[in-house]
């Protein structure tokens, strides 16, 4: 079987499913060649994939992690933005910004979150006939908007701006959505320097960490602080949209499954929601740069390999879970690792885990159905993939 892991076509398709479970059974360290002679090593069993996750000394993120990531763009913001740092650097900025995500934080914004996500979902049954992608892209849109203390009029675009970063047509229309956040959040800096207020920017401008010294700390630097917050917004907004659709979609294509989480205490949703996110997994892989030699799988890798973990093939692993290609709303144990793992597990995993959590509960409550009214569309990435469009029709309860 002929493998092309960076053909945008699989998983435009949603054919990339096969590609990866006969990596699993038959190379699953597999040698992955370049059209330009080069290549890069594919992880795809569980196992294989969180032993590197875990093995920082080995493998860094500071040169990038995703297999098209721009070399000169890489090395601007790298040891300055936490996903694609290593430590010691890593540790100490990631102490700073997961006080912005603890328990205590995200309880502030409970009330908040559920009122977003309520009415989003209410105005959607409402309507009627929709397409959810639409619907669903505004809830994380809006909370982490609202966390960040972003002016109401600029969260559509930056919701827009975010996508075309990541999910841009070239190289040159995502570098340009990165210059114009990275520009918007530079000015917003500068007004919580002048102005501080109660979000999550004015927090960390305000921040010290820790230095190589010990005993020793210093504010973060402006970079750190807006390659940052550049990171936080697309992770939330990619993996919330994505992982919701996808819910609703899997919920369509499984009646029984809807109907048992319909019946579910809040328990249930919650564990419905960790099944979503292993169903989904709209991370798809992750890139890792060998810095030691050292031996994975049988298979010795040298210093400056490339090395991608693909954690939607680790989430569909015969040897972890228990029927994977089974979509089950009651699904436990479940450890998937749709957020990494490890210490780069992802700073805003707890958020996510909310926001899909109570969309759950918003939807069970409002809907008691759906009909696909055509053909849902997925978008052509091997990074963050998932549902470009879901036209539906959603039932009032």
């Amino acid at each position: 079987m002929n493998v092309d892991l960076t053909d945008s076509e699989l998983f435009a398709s949603n054919k990339f499913w096969d590609a990866l479970a006969h990596l699993r059974r038959t190379e699953p360290v597999y040698w992955h060649p370049d059209a330009d002679g080069g290549g890069f090593w594919a992880l795809t069993r569980y196992d294989d994939i969180v032993e590197v996750y875990s093995s920082q000394d080995s493998f860094s993120n500071r040169y990038g992690m995703r297999l098209d990531s721009n070399a000169d763009a890489v090395a601007a913001v790298s040891q300055r933005m936490l996903s694609v740092s290593d430590p010691p650097n890593h540790t100490q900025l990631k102490r700073v910004l997961m006080q912005e995500f603890t328990p205590a934080k995200m309880r502030r914004l409970d009330d908040l979150m559920r009122k977003v996500v309520h009415e989003v979902v209410q105005d959607a049954v409402a309507v009627g006939e929709i397409d959810l992608v639409d619907v669903v892209k505004k809830i994380p849109n809006y909370v982490s908007c609202v966390m960040m203390g972003i002016p109401r009029a600029d969260w559509e675009w930056i919701g827009q701006i975010t996508t075309d970063a990541f999910e841009g047509a070239d190289e040159e229309t995502r570098a340009a959505a990165h210059g114009e956040i990275f520009l918007f959040f530079t000015e917003l800096l500068a007004d919580r320097r002048a102005r501080p207020g109660d979000d999550f920017v004015s927090s960390i401008a305000n921040a010290r960490k820790a230095t190589d010294i010990p005993g020793s700390d210093r504010s973060l630097s402006d970079e750190e602080i807006i390659f940052n917050c550049n990171g936080v917004i697309a992770g939330a907004n990619e993996t919330t949209r994505y992982s919701a659709a996808g819910a609703v979609l899997a919920l369509a294509e499984n009646p029984d499954e809807w109907a048992k989480l319909r019946r579910a205490t809040q328990p249930g949703v919650e564990t419905a929601a960790e099944e979503v996110l292993r169903w989904t997994s709209p991370g798809v892989h992750a890139l890792r740069t060998v810095v030691r030699s050292t031996e994975v799988g049988g298979v010795r890798f040298n210093v400056g390999d490339r090395v991608t973990l693909w954690n939607v093939s680790a989430n569909r692993d015969e040897d972890v879970f228990d029927d994977p290609h089974q979509f089950r709303v009651d699904r436990s144990p479940n450890r998937h690792i749709a957020f990494g793992a490890g210490r780069h597990l992802c700073l805003g995993a707890r958020l996510a885990r909310l926001e899909l959590t109570v969309f759950l509960e918003a939807l069970v409550q409002a809907a008691r159905g759906f009909e696909l009214t055509a053909e849902p569309v997925y978008n052509g990435s091997n990074f963050t993939w998932g549902l470009r469009s879901l036209p539906i029709r959603l039932l009032p309860a």
